[in-house]
């Protein structure tokens, strides 16, 4: 593993702590997390769908 890997990952952990400790300070309940995660995951699938319809690639 690189370096530029290890730091990826480290930062990318950062980043989910950062995220989950956000979203524990409004202190919602288990039900109202994943209600909130399943939308999340909603858009972005429905994103995913939208742009694969249309042909959109990454650059190179």
């Amino acid at each position: 593993m690189s370096d530029g890997a290890l730091i990826s990952i480290v930062a990318l952990i950062g980043w989910l702590i950062l995220a989950g400790s956000a979203v524990a300070s409004f202190r919602l309940g288990w039900s109202k997390i994943l209600q909130l995660a399943l939308v999340w995951f909603a858009i972005f699938a429905g994103l995913f769908v939208i742009a694969d319809f249309f042909g959109a690639t990454l650059p190179n």
